[in-house]
């Protein structure tokens, strides 16, 4: 028996540089994240106050995924890396147009905070307000026009953003649903024009 055990190989560990390296490795996949908003929150017990912090993140690989969370911890980095690890869980996809720009214009809300997404040309660039760009930013957007109205609460102003994608749809996907041809549900640029010359 004791021969036996002289003959187990040792396992042979990794020096502790080499094991924190691979673990960036697989946190490092391309995914970019961008806090929103940090907020000092306080809660009342018997001995006074305990002060903690909140964070609301934004994560998103720039290729039409993005995802938002928010967390809450005793310090802002830790509150950062809860809510980070949150939105990735989270994620969804967003149907783009050319990689660039939404397909339609939508609109969406949560509770008190309305928006409005609009198709822009190329060269439009991001307009929108600072929750919202970071969200188009993370998504990958590059050319949009956005409003927001009623509430500014940046917890709503993200969250009735991601209403909006979340109804947003690609031609291909329509014409499946309906059993068309996308060229029979896209309407052409110059359709005024067709349907005109139609009526002749």
């Amino acid at each position: 028996m004791a021969d036996l055990e002289q003959e187990k190989p040792e396992k042979k560990r990794r020096p502790r540089r080499e094991r924190d390296e691979a673990k960036v490795e697989k946190i490092d996949d391309g995914i970019t994240s961008k806090v929103v908003h940090v907020n000092r929150v306080s809660k009342t017990v018997k001995g006074g106050k305990r002060f903690a912090f909140a964070a609301l993140t934004v994560v998103g690989d720039g290729h039409g995924r993005v995802g938002f969370a928010h967390a809450k911890a005793k310090e802002v980095p830790d509150a950062m890396k809860k809510a980070e690890e949150r939105a990735r869980r989270k994620m969804i996809r967003v149907p783009m147009r050319e990689g660039r720009t939404i397909h339609h214009d939508v609109k969406g809300h949560f509770g008190a905070g309305y928006v409005t997404l609009r198709v822009a040309p190329a060269g439009t660039g991001i307009i929108a307000g600072g929750p919202m760009r970071a969200v188009f930013e993370a998504l990958g957007i590059q050319d949009v026009v956005a409003k927001c109205t009623g509430s500014s609460n940046p917890h709503n102003m993200v969250r009735a953003t991601f209403a909006a994608l979340e109804f947003l749809a690609s031609p291909r996907t329509v014409a499946n649903r309906r059993g068309k041809k996308v060229s029979e549900i896209v309407v052409r640029r110059d359709g005024a024009a067709a349907v005109a010359e139609t009526a002749e």
